[in-house]
């Protein structure tokens, strides 16, 4: 029965090879979607770990969330100096990382912070960050840039690159008279640290020396040599990531923050902040979702249709192996195994196309979302749903299979040729 129906598609090869195109155009899109849906959650969730608290100016918990770690957004305000200080004091730190946001360079976000940075950020599975080529910044004038701005700008280190003001793509106004040297490339994380470029918090002051109220003030021109000689201790930063000493006091240090009377201040942690982020999207995630089974559903009635569409050119075909001995239950099976066939091609050519499809989409997501989406065998959830369409496919075709063994041997006997 199998070789009869192989035969018979081979010989309808042009509307099975379009009910198969269908069904794996439909494979390819539920299976893309549920993909990049999972490792979106997956980068998002590895993008900063072993971090206790965000510390920003009050605000909401997501968008506090999303400047700060993703570099999405500008904060609403900033922390004093003195505040980050008083909070770093506190029993119960036991480290902070400030990070001072607001300037850019070639669309890639200029990120101030300490050393502390470097020592106690961590990612994924607290993996710690890794220097591909040089060190840390240990100038004022120093950068350390992330992966991805490197391969994109084609960066070395020892290059010079210039801050602008501002976070846009287009640099309108730049910090031409204070330039930056890289000092050292990270190792990719895929993570929003390899589309930063790190400087110190003295090198953020360093580039505003000349600067009032928003502006570079006229014939001004300090040279570097005199701004490596003045204070650049900072006076407000963006944000502070925060680690505990004990994170049985997390809450305990997140209320006190709350409260903290010299400036309105915002404690989050990280991992209840992600979950209301995922809240947030998750009417889009679904939307998604329905749009993808809706394709599925479409083809599978193509599939359908086609069965159906080629019952009357075949019941001839039908009538002929009535004929020969073939039994009512011998036609509908055939017609079964046919919608299995081409269910089964589809589901193969769908995971092909998946695949090609994230294989190339990878690299635009990376460099235009930074989402890290990687090739990898279907999940459990990937499997129930191929199992879920080959189901499906086998249902669909039992409607064109049962309209074919109620066809009598003397009806199809009677149709002309």
């Amino acid at each position: 029965m199998i070789g009869i129906a192989w035969k018979s598609l081979c010989n309808r090869w042009p509307t099975a090879l379009l009910a198969v195109l269908a069904i794996a155009m439909s494979v390819a899109l539920i299976l893309s979607v549920e993909k990049i849906r999972r490792d979106a959650r997956n980068s998002f969730a590895q993008t900063v770990s072993g971090t206790d608290l965000i510390v920003g100016a009050r605000s909401g918990s997501v968008q506090l969330l999303l400047y700060s770690v993703f570099r999405i957004g500008s904060p609403t305000n900033n922390i004093s100096w003195q505040s980050v200080e008083e909070i770093s004091e506190r029993k119960s730190i036991d480290w902070i990382i400030p990070l001072s946001l607001g300037d850019s360079h070639a669309g890639f976000r200029v990120l101030g912070t300490t050393d502390a940075y470097f020592e106690h950020y961590r990612f994924g599975a607290k993996r710690n960050l890794v220097f591909a080529e040089g060190k840390q910044f240990d100038d004022v004038f120093d950068a350390v840039i992330g992966s991805e701005v490197a391969a994109k700008l084609d960066y070395r280190v020892g290059d010079e690159i210039v801050a602008a003001h501002g976070t846009g793509n287009v640099a309108l106004v730049e910090h031409e008279r204070q330039p930056f040297k890289i000092s050292g490339i990270l190792e990719p994380t895929g993570t929003p640290v390899d589309r930063a470029i790190h400087v110190s918090l003295q090198g953020i002051e360093a580039m505003h020396v000349d600067w009032r109220n928003g502006a570079t003030v006229k014939g001004e021109g300090t040279t570097a040599e005199t701004i490596r000689t003045m204070d650049l201790k900072p006076t407000a930063v963006t944000a502070l990531l925060v680690g505990l000493k004990s994170r049985g006091t997390v809450f305990r240090e997140q209320r006190a923050i709350n409260t903290y009377r010299a400036e309105p201040l915002l404690a989050i942690l990280p991992g209840v902040a992600l979950q209301e982020l995922w809240s947030l999207v998750s009417v889009a995630e679904m939307a998604l979702m329905i749009v993808s089974v809706m394709v599925v559903i479409a083809g599978l009635v193509n599939l359908m249709s086609v069965l159906l569409a080629g019952l009357n050119e075949r019941r001839r075909e039908m009538a002929v192996l009535r004929s020969v001995g073939a039994r009512p239950e011998h036609v509908f099976v055939l017609l079964c195994i046919e919608s299995t066939l081409l269910t089964l091609g589809g589901i193969v050519a769908g995971l092909l196309m998946h695949y090609i499809i994230t294989g190339l989409g990878s690299l635009y997501l990376m460099q235009r979302f930074g989402l890290s989406v990687q090739l990898s065998l279907p999940q459990s959830i990937e499997l129930k749903i191929l199992a879920s369409v080959a189901v499906a496919g086998l249902l669909a075709g039992m409607i064109p299979a049962f309209q074919a063994y109620r066809k009598s041997l003397a009806d199809g006997l009677s149709q002309k040729l």
